[in-house]
């Protein structure tokens, strides 16, 4: 596990003359960690990392602050973006008729999905929340997965969030910011691969309803993805770093075209989820 070493103070940061703050770790030898996935053990090994930390968790029951306030609420996430759309602080509201019809079109569907979360059907557990791959350390021998670093946003939430937002990531076939939505797909190979490593790491830690709601946990992060790209947007780039003019649009047409291929492989996404639980 990641182990934090004490400031001379004795608090577990230290906070610069700029107002800063740094933590310092210990340095674990023997890992790497890859920004993609580039070969489908990567994908499977990922996946295992991920499902380990759940499993690792499951029976931690210490009160955690939520370091970013209604991260992954859908429910509040919709607030904002009513809101963004009422302000239309850059005036981008006018040429986005299609990205937003296409957001509304399916509010219905989210806020029933988190209805469930709302009414206990599916439990809180200790998340991640920035479960890419190159926050997972590998041995660089073995392959084996070591640990999981970056645990700023650790905090309560929803096991297929974290398995939702690494499948987003890690099984897209394009960029975040490809322009070419031809080239935007769900890779069914990526996504199955990462299932099965994902379901081995958690070792049988989550229930049958969770394991179930998988493909709708990706559907639902990447989605959501979308929607604050384009509410981004909308307010003239405030929160997402760009590097050129319409980076941000361009990030939430891909998450769209991400989530409307999904959809149309759901019934595959679940196949392949039901095989890998046996």
């Amino acid at each position: 596990v990641m182990t934090v070493v004490p400031a001379k103070d004795g608090h577990l940061y230290h906070v610069d003359a700029e107002g800063e703050y740094w933590a310092a770790t210990v340095f674990i030898d023997d890992t790497v960690a890859y920004n993609k996935a580039d070969s489908p053990e990567l994908a499977r090994k990922g996946g295992e990392g991920i499902g380990k930390f759940q499993s690792q968790l499951d029976d931690f029951t210490e009160p955690l602050a939520e370091t970013i306030k209604g991260f992954h609420n859908i429910r509040h996430r919709f607030g904002q973006w009513d809101a963004a759309l009422a302000r239309d602080a850059a005036g981008r509201r006018i040429h986005l008729a299609e990205e937003i019809g296409w957001i509304e079109s399916r509010r219905a569907e989210m806020l029933s999905f988190w209805s469930k979360v709302e009414d206990g059907t599916i439990p809180t557990r200790v998340t991640h929340n920035d479960t890419k791959l190159n926050n997972v350390m590998l041995d660089d021998k073995t392959g084996k997965g070591v640990c999981v670093i970056d645990l700023d946003t650790v905090m309560p939430g929803l096991a297929m969030n974290d398995f939702g937002d690494a499948i987003r990531y890690g099984a897209s076939t394009a960029a975040e910011d490809e322009r070419d939505l031809s080239e935007v797909s769900c890779s069914m190979e990526l996504f199955s691969l990462f299932t099965k490593g994902f379901l081995e790491g958690c070792g049988g830690s989550l229930t049958p309803e969770e394991t179930a709601l998988l493909p709708m946990g990706a559907k639902v992060m990447t989605y959501e993805c979308g929607m604050r790209f384009l509410m981004d947007y909308l307010q003239g780039d405030r929160y997402f770093k760009i590097h050129r003019d319409g980076q941000n649009l361009d990030r939430a047409r891909t998450q769209l075209t991400l989530v409307a291929d999904m959809e149309r492989k759901m019934q595959q996404m679940q196949d392949i989820v039901r095989k890998a639980a046996g």
